[in-house]
């Protein structure tokens, strides 16, 4: 990315804007404001710009801090030096990981890592027995082993996907309620009220259920399913709102008995047995098929429709892997993703259409302010 950044823009100016936002107790906009006018892009001078923030009356001595901050950085020529905040060191290879080639090691390790703080040792040993089925077939390839490359990273955060869990975990981490009172200002001892904005469905109910249950109770309130997605406020700054979130964090060992674990995992493999069969036959091909990783993100209907198109690109896949074969891959993957709803995959494809999905309008009348 920051290659990316020094080729294709005029100038660059690179740092970290949140540290120095964090250092002068204000946000991250008025230090890319302060940058922004140091860069001498915008057509003002920097005494109209602090006049702007002075007008505004909004945190306006934070505020003229991180402005100053981010104007400094970038004239004073700290900037220029591409000074980016240093990574961590890395963590030791894992054993298993330091018998792969080494074009490897980087981005297998990072899948090691991320899968073992989702679910544990053992699921990260399925990640890696995975890894090393497509690692074991492109062998004879040599080379930079393009294909176990993609399907390692595709495969970890495939196998990390998001659910109420891994939610609930997320938003009750230490370092992450530090980031939101560092983000918010909040002072050492200040009290903090924190309100987590969730939005559960019939898709979220049925995901944390065994699959036949799961698939009972979606044909029995199918029909009602919008009326069951509300919102809800939690404020989690509570013992009771806190709790709440630990009760579903700890039941990351139920996760494997969940009917969402199932539905992922039985894709996950057709997925891999389609890339291993076609790096028997083309390595082009596979390379392809191991980027449709990409296309399964997220959970409720964006999760079901991301599967659907997968599927559709899987079922698509003609006889032997001639050029037209890895075309088509390619082809129906771009639509895929720029599409989501698959009308441009359906067209590639030569698949009708889905039907458009229903959504119900509510018109709900605003109480007045009193």
């Amino acid at each position: 990315m920051v290659e990316a950044a020094q080729k294709l823009a005029q100038r660059t100016f690179l740092f970290d804007m949140r540290a120095l936002a964090w250092q002068h107790g204000t946000v991250i906009n008025t230090v890319m404001f302060g940058a922004m006018a140091g860069s001498g892009t915008l057509p003002f001078s920097r005494a109209a710009c602090e006049e702007a923030i002075r007008q505004s009356g909004k945190a306006v001595a934070a505020s003229l801090k991180g402005f100053a901050a981010g104007y400094e950085h970038v004239t004073g020529g700290a900037a220029k030096a591409a000074a980016v905040p240093g990574a961590l060191p890395p963590e030791p290879l894992n054993e298993r990981v330091r018998t792969m080639p080494a074009p490897l090691h980087a981005i297998v390790q990072a899948g090691v890592e991320q899968v073992t703080d989702y679910q544990g040792a053992r699921y990260a040993n399925l990640y890696l027995d995975r890894v090393e089925s497509v690692l074991t077939v492109e062998r004879p390839w040599a080379g930079e082993f393009p294909v176990t490359r993609e399907a390692a990273r595709y495969l970890a955060l495939w196998m990390s996907y998001e659910d109420v869990i891994r939610i609930a975990d997320l938003k009750t981490r230490r370092d992450r309620i530090q980031r939101v009172r560092q983000e918010v200002g909040a002072r050492e001892g200040e009290p903090l009220r924190l309100t987590e904005y969730l939005k559960p469905g019939l898709d979220e109910i049925c995901s944390m259920l065994p699959t036949r249950p799961a698939n009972w109770l979606r044909r029995k309130l199918a029909h009602k399913a919008h009326s069951l997605n509300v919102g809800l406020h939690m404020r989690t700054d509570t013992v009771g709102g806190f709790a709440m979130l630990c009760v579903l964090r700890s039941l990351r060992a139920w996760r494997p008995r969940t009917s969402r674990y199932a539905i992922e995992q039985a894709l996950i493999e057709r997925w891999l047995d389609a890339v291993r069969s076609a790096l028997a036959a083309s390595s082009q091909l596979a390379y392809e098929l191991a980027l449709c990783g990409n296309l399964v993100k997220g959970y409720g209907e964006t999760s079901e429709r991301d599967h659907r198109n997968l599927s559709a690109v899987l079922d698509g896949m003609h006889a032997g892997a001639d050029a037209s074969a890895i075309v088509r891959v390619r082809k129906a993957r771009e639509a895929a993703l720029a599409d989501p709803e698959g009308r441009a995959l359906a067209g590639v494809l030569g698949l009708k259409p889905p039907e458009p999905k229903v959504h119900p309008i509510r018109i709900v009348r605003r109480t007045p302010a009193r």
